[in-house]
């Protein structure tokens, strides 16, 4: 599954840039996030609960940082396991760049999915995804805006 979109934010691109580096940030704009936890350098553990179309799940995953270009640009990678709901995996690439006075976000996210979430269709869960990406992105700027 693949899916891009983009946010203006009434930021300058460092504002928007040390919150995309601030943990407590990330932590509140993760949809179902319940914990997020420093496990090692540059490496965070994080649990959640997940909704999906008939399948409610609680994951377990990592999220970590690569690519990093200060104040413009990183690879988000993300990898959990729903233990009965399957799995999910993949990353989301995120952009900065100044539009006069507020900065343009903009991501591209892959993800792959495998188990019980796989067999409820993909229409369902690219929709779910999408709504996921989007509630995420909203909640980050709502907190970044704030």
């Amino acid at each position: 599954m693949e899916m891009t979109g983009q946010r203006t934010l009434a930021v300058e691109r460092r504002v928007a840039w040390t919150a995309l580096n601030d943990p407590e940030t990330i932590r509140q704009s993760i949809p179902g996030c319940e914990s997020m936890e420093r496990h090692a350098e540059g490496h965070f553990v994080l649990a959640m609960k997940v909704s999906l179309g008939p399948v409610n799940a609680k994951f377990r995953g990592r999220i970590w940082l690569e690519d990093v270009v200060e104040l413009q640009s990183y690879t988000l990678n993300f990898s959990g396991d729903g233990v009965t709901a399957g799995f999910a995996n993949g990353s989301a690439r995120v952009t900065l760049a100044d539009d006069g006075t507020v900065t343009v976000l903009a991501y591209e996210v892959t993800a792959r999915i495998g188990g019980r979430l796989a067999q409820i269709g993909s229409r369902l869960v690219d929709s779910a995804a999408r709504k996921m990406a989007d509630d995420f992105f909203a909640r980050f700027e709502k907190v970044v805006t704030a």
